[in-house]
């Protein structure tokens, strides 16, 4: 049971941050922790406030996940719950739960939060639901009771990779979606891209080491429609845009990834984590992110071949 006496600390103050700070305030002590990211300052030293914390959340991309979990390693408080929301790859083509067991093992209670749960609604009072995907039962219990009778609704699972490539591989194909809603491509190629992206998902999934039928969970199936038609979908404009020669949101800025999908497709490419031409929709999808020249024609050509 969680109590007022527990302390929460969570690193990243951007709108998810924010959004968990509000939602777990009235039920345990919350501290939040930041950087700047031109200066590299911090808002207070981690380790400082890491001390005697029960649980951990990290709201923040999963670049610099490697570095701040070796920190919490090293600092790391007795009875410790840590989790991540991040859903991207850094720049070895590693996923923040990977990062996790690399670095937390079995010294820590740890998992991850993937599904539909958009800061928005969520600090609006409007209902959200996630995957908590754990490294234990006993994990998964702890993740449950920490959100109890919140707006964030939380179903329990142990399949943490499987989790982590569903959420993070579905903004891979939702820019797709975007294009061909952009090329006004009409409802049922929707349908039907959804329907393809979820079955090739699920093989990836399976591929990389976690269950199939993760992919068909909140973190994937959830999390996938939600992003595919939420009106603020960041990976939706951002295919939409690509549709009318707008690729000026597929650039990093100044070193920082404006879009998780574009920077996750790049890093299986480079590190060559997985045969493009076994997964028709994402080598397409990694292509016109590279060149989106005759888009129409090559969706086009891409559906009569997956009939």
């Amino acid at each position: 049971m969680v109590t007022r006496d527990e302390r929460c600390l969570i690193l990243g103050r951007g709108a998810m941050g924010r959004m968990f700070e509000g939602l777990l305030r009235h039920r345990l002590h919350v501290e939040t922790w930041d950087r700047d990211p031109d200066s590299g300052t911090e808002t207070a030293p981690l380790e400082n406030q890491l001390a005697d914390a029960q649980v951990l959340i990290l709201a923040v991309p999963a670049k610099p996940h490697d570095e701040l979990l070796r920190r919490v390693a090293a600092a790391l408080p007795e009875g410790l719950l840590c989790l991540t929301i991040a859903k991207g790859l850094d720049g070895e083509g590693r996923t923040p739960v990977q990062r996790m067991a690399e670095h937390l093992g079995e010294a820590c209670d740890w998992g991850a939060l993937y599904g539909p749960m958009i800061a928005r609604d969520l600090s609006e009072g409007r209902p959200g639901f996630a995957l908590g995907a754990a490294n234990g039962d006993v994990a998964g219990e702890r993740i449950q009771s920490l959100f109890a009778k919140t707006r964030l609704h939380v179903q329990a699972s142990r399949d943490t990779h499987g989790a982590a490539w569903a959420a993070i591989l579905k903004n891979v194909y939702v820019p797709l979606i975007g294009m061909a809603q952009g090329l006004g491509m009409g409802d049922n190629v929707r349908g039907y891209l959804v329907t393809a992206a979820l079955a090739e998902l699920a093989r990836i999934v399976e591929r990389m080491g976690g269950d199939a039928a993760t992919a068909y969970s909140l973190a994937g199936l959830g999390d996938l429609v939600t992003t595919a038609t939420s009106l603020s979908s960041h990976h939706r404009s951002l295919g939409e845009d690509m549709a009318q020669g707008d690729r000026s949101m597929l650039a990093d800025k100044n070193g920082y990834i404006r879009s998780e999908g574009v920077h996750t497709a790049a890093m299986v490419a480079k590190h060559g984590l997985l045969p493009l031409d076994d997964y028709p929709l994402f080598a397409l999808t990694h292509a016109l992110f590279e060149d989106s020249s005759d888009m129409e024609s090559r969706i086009l050509s891409m559906l009569g071949q997956l009939e």
